[in-house]
């Protein structure tokens, strides 16, 4: 990093094969990203396997890093990309979704104007297949998210967050205190988003800063994802995990005895 800047902002993606040929729009989205002066980005791809279905997408550019690995879920390639970040925030970006303008400088700001915030979430808009959009449904108000909101609005409402986790940015620090994504086939982001909302206030902005792709090759499209019997079970563990860590009495930022 050179001494001009002041911070990085490390995107990571998790990609597999059926969804490599959309990274071409994902970067297209980082790259007219504007952030504060000194602020750059970086950002780290990591394949959900090792096939060579997904090096052709990758753009040419020194600020992208491609991985590749034993397949294990998005969870688990977004955490083994993790060992390759640096700076003090990272965001999430899947393969199949891009950015709105706007939405790195927004993060950032809020998360340097409060130390006492974790993490920072953002409105989300549906992309179709034809090319509009719909909003997400039940956005809270802009501002910060006091510890318990999520998991207390998750709870009352049949397992649906309040915030969307694919718009996540986390402190890299709060990051790694948790330990990642957790090990599950699917709603690993939820469990996650759960465990920030456990021990630290999170932000929200009403401006939409990503596009979700809908399509039908996305895993959360698939039966196997609804599936009544896996759903108990993500839906348990990733429960648990969060009242427990809320339980602990741990918090974020830590408070560094003298």
């Amino acid at each position: 990093m050179s001494a001009a800047v002041r911070g990085t902002v490390t995107v990571v993606t998790a990609v597999h094969a059926p969804s490599a040929r959309f990274l071409p729009e994902a970067y297209a989205s980082l790259r007219d990203q504007r952030l504060p002066d000194g602020w750059e980005w970086r950002w780290l791809i990591q394949e959900d396997g090792e096939t060579d279905r997904v090096r052709p997408h990758v753009p040419d550019d020194p600020r992208v890093s491609f991985r590749q690995g034993r397949p294990g879920g998005p969870g688990v390639a977004r955490t083994m990309a993790l060992a390759h970040a640096d700076g003090p925030y990272v965001k999430v970006l899947d393969a199949d979704d891009r950015l709105t303008p706007g939405a790195l400088a927004r993060d950032v700001a809020a998360l340097e104007a409060d130390p006492s915030l974790g993490w920072a979430t953002s409105g989300v808009l549906d992309l179709l297949p034809d090319g509009s959009t719909a909003a997400f449904p039940g956005d809270p108000d802009e501002g910060p998210l006091e510890p318990g909101t999520v998991l207390a609005h998750w709870s009352a409402n049949d397992h649906r967050a309040p915030v969307h986790p694919a718009s996540l940015c986390a402190r890299r620090e709060l990051l790694l205190a948790l330990g990642g994504w957790m090990a599950l086939p699917a709603s690993e982001d939820t469990g996650l988003l759960l465990a920030l909302d456990a021990v630290s206030r999170g932000w929200f902005s009403r401006e939409p800063g990503l596009l979700y792709r809908k399509w039908d090759g996305q895993v959360t499209g698939r039966p196997a994802h609804t599936d009544p019997a896996e759903r108990r079970a993500r839906t348990a563990v990733a429960g648990a995990r969060a009242r427990a860590l809320a339980a602990s009495g741990w918090r974020w930022p830590v408070t560094r005895r003298g």
